[in-house]
């Protein structure tokens, strides 16, 4: 397995930076994450973290070195990870849960399959044009699906993401067969808020990804203004399946012992108490989203 692949992540005109991004492989599969911490919601850039963190971890126990069913780890991978940002509330009493969108996509053999929840986008571009991208779970991707025309009022605002006390909604994709040359781009609402799809397909299909992601990165910032979001682009062209070699600009990662090897840095995962199987025990989620909203209704009563 072949790919060049370039991340970059930039700040804008925010006080801080809540998107997340990263990637990991083995010598038969890849894995690539995209998180994006909800404002409006307390340590946003958390929930993020947490998401990356367990995904990543997840799919190292799992790809050994193939994901046997890519569909059925990211749908799981993207409940654990919502759990333990739940449960990370739970643990410091927090009246409100750190929230965050997530999308991801496992590469191996020859084909992608990809999850999203939220408004992470995940674009594929072949031979310079559009081949599809995720819809947003927001009202107005959605106002066709059924809603009310009530729903309709709050047509830019997501109905789903991860750490809320409900089950998050997502959507899985694939597995769609990639030819060489293929573009596939994830991406957070910094960028595709900014510019077209249009643009983005012209920029990242028409350039290597090294020099597309980082050219979208400041078109997107520049077209925000000083008042921009942050922009966060993870972006990898497939070439061949039959040659594991993966080429990317920045610090080199090689291939463990142990066959796996991540751009991701661990840091609140070694942090909590316990461990991944413990923190994802069903009856501890159930306790701590009970938790959660009994905080929330004590706070309510105690209010004029």
């Amino acid at each position: 397995m072949k790919f060049s692949v370039f991340q970059l992540s930039r700040i804008g005109g925010r006080a801080l930076n809540e998107d997340r991004m990263g990637y990991c492989y083995t010598r038969e599969s890849g894995l690539f994450v995209l998180a994006d911490g909800m404002g409006g919601h307390p340590e946003g850039e958390v929930a993020a973290q947490l998401a990356l963190e367990t995904v990543c971890a997840l799919y190292q126990k799992e790809a050994r070195p193939l994901v046997k069913k890519p569909a059925e780890f990211l749908a799981g991978a993207l409940l654990a990870a919502h759990y333990r940002i739940v449960r990370y509330a739970a643990q410091k009493g927090m009246l409100d849960t750190p929230r965050t969108t997530l999308v991801a996509a496992v590469l191996q053999g020859s084909s992608a399959t990809w999850i999203h929840c939220g408004d992470s986008r995940l674009y594929i571009v072949r031979e310079g044009e559009l081949l599809l991208r995720t819809r947003d779970h927001s009202f107005l991707e959605q106002e066709h699906a059924g809603f009310s025309q009530a729903d309709m009022l709050n047509r830019n605002i997501l109905f789903t993401c991860l750490g809320s006390p409900t089950k998050p909604i997502f959507d899985i994709a694939g597995p769609l067969a990639l030819r060489q040359g293929d573009r596939v781009m994830l991406c957070s609402d910094g960028l595709w808020s900014s510019l077209s799809d249009a643009e983005i397909a012209w920029e990242i299909g028409g350039k290597s990804v090294s020099a597309a992601v980082p050219a979208l990165v400041d078109n997107a910032l520049r077209a925000g203004g000083p008042h921009s979001d942050n922009v966060t682009v993870l972006a990898m062209e497939w070439e061949t399946p039959d040659v594991f070699a993966p080429t990317r600009s920045g610090e080199a990662d090689t291939i463990l012992e142990s066959g796996f090897a991540s751009t991701v840095q661990a840091g609140l995962s070694d942090k909590m108490p316990g461990s991944l199987d413990d923190e994802l025990d069903e009856a501890m989620i159930e306790r701590s989203i009970a938790e959660i909203n009994a905080a929330i209704r004590r706070s309510a009563t105690r209010k004029p």
